[in-house]
This record gives C-alpha cells, structure tokens and sequence, in this order.
C-alpha cells in the first residue's frame, strides 16, 4: 500500500483537491486505490452540503492521474499533464456519495495509450457494491 505522501507529487491535485488517500495496488494496467473523502465535510466538490454521485468520475480521473505519474515514475521520468476530454458510459447507481460511510474503493483500468492520449476504465465501489463506472479519455497537454 502506497500512502499520499508517495504520490501526491506526481499529480497536480493538491491539498483538498487530491481526494485519494492511498493507492491498494497497481501494476502496469490497473490502479486501485482508496479514499474516506466522499464523508468528508471539506470535500471541495460538495454543493449544499452534498456530494453528487457524478463526482466518482473524479475520484475515476484522479486514479488515471496517479496510475500515470505511477508508471512514469517507474520508468525513470514524469508523466505529461494532461486534459480530461471525455466521459463515456458514465453510470451512476446512486445520487449521493457524501453519504457513504467508510472508504470507497477507485479502480482504473488503462484501455488504450500513446504519447499523446490515454483511455481508462474506471468504477467506484462501496463495500464491495458497484456507485459509479465509466470509460475516461485523456489528451496530453500541448507542450
């Protein structure tokens, strides 16, 4: 288990904004990693005090985010930022996430990948229970 302060700097997520609080594993293709942030009073995404649901596509990119920095890391240099430009398939099973207690569980998977973009699955669990699944693109930021 990998905890933030082995990570955070690989993503641009900083402070309240980096919403995961550890990575469970990963390897090549996948990243699972968890967080407690959903019940979090301070979530920087909550509106009126709620966390939408929509917002576990964050917590989707955020894993994409780390998997990436992860895997540069690994080979010796930094990861390209990058721009989220798409969401496809996006399912979402419930309307709140604030409400969860506990942790929930992120998994990304990466589907496709270049020098310039990336695809991910992803999916938000809750003690075991499918919240929020979809698939990701990213484009590399011009440089």
């Amino acid at each position: 288990m990998l905890d933030k302060s082995q990570w955070e700097h690989l993503i641009p997520h900083r402070g309240s904004m980096c919403l995961l609080d550890n990575v469970v594993a990963w390897d090549e293709q996948r990243i699972h990693a968890r967080s407690a942030g959903q019940a979090r009073h301070t979530n920087p995404l909550r509106l009126d005090g709620r966390l939408r649901a929509l917002h576990g596509c964050e917590y989707g990119a955020q894993a994409m985010a780390v998997h990436g920095g992860l895997l540069a890391q690994a080979a010796g240099g930094t990861a390209a930022p990058g721009f989220l430009v798409s969401l496809r398939a996006v399912e979402l099973l419930r309307d709140y996430l604030d409400d969860l207690p506990g942790s929930i569980d992120v998994y990304a998977e990466k589907l496709l990948a270049s020098a310039q973009s990336w695809q991910y699955a992803f999916r938000v669990e809750h003690a075991g229970e499918l919240i929020v699944q979809g698939r990701a693109a990213v484009m590399a930021q011009p440089g």
